[in-house]
């Protein structure tokens, strides 16, 4: 890690952080959270809710369940500000403390704001920059598309994802840095640094960073065309509805003292949190959080077809999504919610990658969820190199750059496998050490 950063970052921790206290759900400060509440909301009406749902998925590995889920019918704003300094492209970040972080302190985008941070319904301070983003008229916008949230925990919940370059020199205030490129896209070989909300954005560069990505190539395994297709035709097949239910009528779901879990111990709790912060827009409050069981796994299985990257990607189904399927990773499970049970189909491709030697692996390095509204929620990141193996229904070859144009539109790639192509970004990037093993290490 570059001193100069690590002094930066460290002496931020001094200023900007977090301190939270698990509570009970019902003694959740501004909270409905009672015991026979149908949702837990704030007493704003604002912000988010926790509520249950009930998702049929006709013909899928699970056919039918029930959920609480996070309900924020916001379109929020996750952008990065980028100015060219002596040639090379810099990225405007911030240093933030998330309740939900397990270390505290990320990196985080120059501008991560709900509407309701934005429009002032938590009273608190005004957000940086975020006048770039809302008026970007005169700037070059590179990226500026919505895209969704973990489908398996939040209902249709959407995210501005926008990268603006501007050309003047606009001061860093404390709290913020100006990072080259390649200096951020290699902090992501460090566990639990870079946020999940900055790995959306990044993943929103053009691939290889400054260059269009080819809508059709002969040394390409399908065509732009070929893989639009073969998601809309999914879209069109598959038969997923889901419907709302009050929390205590979700099957194999328990309401405790302490938070809602399921009767199997597998999945996630949905907590209490009290908050004390410095360095952010308000100082103290309560929310209930997603609290997951196990570290997430979420891989990219990578070959060269004809000596052009590619990645398997898999149309993934999850409740919380806007158009039915997204593009997801490879392989993204919980391994121990599988290990807990016995006789469950493990996912396909899981053994292929938890058994890959060292010298297969190119990426793997702990990094932690959105943590506002998820506690303690982290996913190891893996990427293998593997030979160019057939494509089991559902799973196709794509290259990165194919990624990235889908990524020009909403609704497309999951956030899970934004995270992992801003992982590939790193693996790429010159100044990164493109194809050196990016193992995790400690921040």
């Amino acid at each position: 890690m570059p001193s100069a950063f690590r002094h930066w970052f460290e002496d931020a921790r001094k200023s900007i952080y977090t301190h939270v206290e698990r509570v009970p759900l019902a003694s959740v400060s501004g909270w409905h959270c009672d015991p026979d509440a149908s949702a837990l909301t704030h007493h704003s009406g604002r912000f988010f809710s926790v509520e249950g749902i009930r998702t049929h998925h006709a013909g899928g590995p699970v056919e039918h369940w029930d959920q609480p889920i996070i309900n924020q019918p916001e379109t929020g704003i996750l952008g990065i500000l980028v100015r060219r300094i002596d040639g090379e492209l810099h990225c405007l970040m911030q240093a933030k403390a998330e309740p939900g972080n397990i270390n505290g302190l990320q990196l985080s985008p120059t501008v991560q704001a709900t509407r309701s941070n934005f429009t002032g319904v938590h009273r608190g301070k005004s957000v940086p920059y975020l006048r770039y983003f809302r008026e970007a008229t005169g700037h070059r916008i590179i990226a500026d598309s919505r895209q969704s949230e973990q489908g398996s925990w939040f209902l249709r919940k959407r995210n501005r994802n926008m990268i603006v370059e501007v050309t003047a020199e606009v001061e860093a205030v404390d709290g913020f840095r100006w990072l080259p490129l390649g200096e951020l896209l290699g902090l992501l070989r460090f566990d639990d640094l870079v946020s999940m909300d900055s790995r959306s954005v990044l993943a929103c560069l053009p691939f290889p960073p400054d260059e269009p990505a080819p809508e059709s190539s002969p040394r390409v395994r399908s065509g732009t065309a070929e893989i639009l297709s073969w998601i809309t035709e999914a879209r069109s097949r598959i038969e997923v509805t889901t419907e709302r239910l009050p929390l205590p009528q979700l099957a194999h779901w328990r309401r405790g003292p302490l938070s809602i879990g399921h009767e199997s111990g597998r999945f996630f709790d949905v907590i209490g949190v009290r908050v004390k912060a410095a360095g952010r827009e308000v100082a103290e409050w309560g929310q209930p959080m997603i609290a997951a069981h196990g570290t997430g796994l979420v891989a990219f299985l990578v070959t060269r077809i004809d000596g052009v990257l590619h990645v398997l990607v898999q149309q993934r189904v999850e409740p919380g999504f806007v158009d039915v399927v997204e593009l997801g990773p490879t392989v993204q499970c919980t391994p121990c919610d599988h290990d807990a049970a016995p006789g469950c189909e493990r996912p396909p491709f899981l053994d292929e990658v938890l058994g890959a030697g060292p010298e297969r692996i190119l990426f793997d390095t702990v990094l932690s969820d959105e943590g506002g509204r998820l506690f303690h929620t982290r996913s190891r990141h893996l990427i293998v190199e593997t030979g160019h193996l057939p494509e089991p229904p559902g799973y196709r070859w794509t290259t990165p750059a194919q990624l990235s144009a889908l990524l020009r539109h909403s609704h497309y790639v999951t956030m899970q496998a934004r995270s992992l192509l801003a992982c590939l970004h790193a693996l790429e990037h010159p100044a990164c050490g493109a194809g050196e093993p990016g193992r995790g290490e400690s921040s």
